[in-house]
């Protein structure tokens, strides 16, 4: 019966999302309320388990996403991350300008939200486009499924973050995994899938250009690429040092310090507030200005991750989710594939990768415990089931589709396509790594 109303739960959730419209961060309060009255839980109890689960959730993430974004914001308002792409675009050349937009989503993708990120490039794209009179799509499809793949699979995205902290995961080996995972996804994805995209027509629309940045405001290509990559050059560093430095070396608990996600971040921004800002002729509130909107920016998706945890935390206080992992146990997948699964299914019904891979979460934990999964790898299945089935329920799907001008069927043909191609391609990434990690 537990399984039953957790499954009746999980529709409600999906009806009041894609049917209803109502806002994901509603949906998760009223379903966690009623699946916390329908699963037996002392009625004093519900709201206690819901405010646990909010504060847990978000407890160690605020710092993370809030920065993160702040960090984004002024990638993007300084211009930093447009002079990145045309840095690569000149060092690549017209010859190999699909493997330029592949790199360049990639950068760009590390530590921008996918929605920023894809509304920056879009402009870059185009310019290109009609410079060399080459297929939109063609062209396109490469940068955007880097960056998907970020938004899907690496930190300080949302929905990773969120399933690091979920899992108990580490932030600096996810990331390396993650990278491992990545580059393929995007290969098959990206520059290989698109050769058979050439006919496709599109004729991208001018009026969702946005004006440039003033060049006179431009960072440095070299300051901005440090800048960009700074989090993960220290997320790495705090993942390898132990590794490859003797036991007891001098140093371990300032790098242990140094490699907090919520540290990094904050040095990242500090740093982005010096190359970025101050050497850029910004006053202070100016650049606090452009940080007051990223945090507007992401306030409704930190909401959503904290009534995610809300649901998660009534499954787990009304002892659903120990049932249902125990029931899980006897399904004949192994659990890297059934995380997947699940967050492949959640997706197509919600539409959101986010709520797909939160809600996969509260789900998979338990069993997570008892199999003794790499949680690392089981952030990437989750992450990769994520992306699958991108289609009308999707926001991604109809900002592609506007963007470039494009039919539903062309929009399905491609960008629903390319998104599955990097959710099959990171599973099976996922699956390979295990064969050769150590728990």
């Amino acid at each position: 019966m537990t399984l039953v109303i957790v499954l009746l739960c999980i529709v409600g959730l999906v009806l009041l999302i894609s049917v209803c419209k109502v806002n994901a961060y509603l949906a998760f309060l009223a379903i966690s309320l009623l699946a916390g009255v329908l699963l037996g839980m002392p009625l004093a109890n519900i709201a206690k388990s819901i405010e646990k689960g909010i504060g847990d959730t978000l407890g160690s993430l605020v710092l993370i996403l809030s920065l993160g974004a702040m960090l984004g914001k002024l990638l993007a308002e300084t211009g930093a991350a447009q002079n990145l792409a045309t840095a690569l675009m000149r060092a690549f050349g017209p010859r190999y300008i699909q493997w330029a937009m592949v790199v360049t989503g990639f950068i760009i993708g590390i530590p921008l939200y996918y929605g920023i990120g894809f509304v920056l490039m879009v402009p870059l794209i185009f310019s290109i486009v009609y410079r060399y009179k080459l297929p939109a799509i063609y062209l396109g499809l490469p940068m955007l499924s880097a960056l998907s793949v970020t938004h899907g699979f690496l930190p300080p995205h949302p929905s990773p973050t969120a399933l690091v902290v979920q899992f108990g995961a580490n932030m600096g080996l996810t990331l390396l995994y993650g990278l491992a995972v990545a580059v393929p996804a995007i290969i098959i994805a990206g520059p290989l899938f698109s050769q058979t995209l050439k006919g496709l027509v599109s004729e991208p629309l001018e009026v969702f250009a946005p004006a440039p940045a003033a060049e006179t405001r431009v960072p440095g290509t070299a300051n901005s690429f440090f800048t960009a990559l700074f989090p993960v050059l220290l997320l790495m560093l705090a993942a390898l040092y132990p590794v490859l430095a003797p036991a007891g070396a001098p140093g371990q608990a300032v790098v242990a310090l140094l490699g907090q996600p919520s540290v990094v971040m904050l040095l990242a921004v500090a740093y982005a507030t010096y190359s970025l800002g101050w050497r850029t002729g910004r006053s202070m509130p100016q650049i606090m200005a452009i940080y007051a909107e990223a945090v507007k920016d992401i306030s409704l998706i930190l909401l959503i991750i904290g009534a995610s945890g809300a649901l998660k935390q009534v499954l787990t206080d009304s002892g659903a989710s120990t049932e249902i992992a125990g029931l899980l146990q006897h399904v004949a997948l192994p659990p890297l594939v059934l995380g997947w699964l699940m967050a492949a299914i959640i997706r197509a019904c919600v539409g959101s990768a986010t709520v797909a891979g939160l809600t996969t979460a509260g789900l998979i934990a338990p069993l997570l415990l008892q199999t003794h999964t790499n949680p690392n790898l089981m952030v990437l299945a989750v992450g990769a089931g994520s992306l699958m089935f991108s289609h009308v329920n999707d926001a991604g799907f109809w900002m592609f589709k506007e963007y470039f001008n494009l039919s539903v069927k062309d929009t399905l043909r491609s960008w629903s396509v390319m998104e599955a191609l990097v959710s099959v391609t990171g599973l099976a990434g996922v699956i390979l790594l295990n064969q050769f990690l150590p728990f």
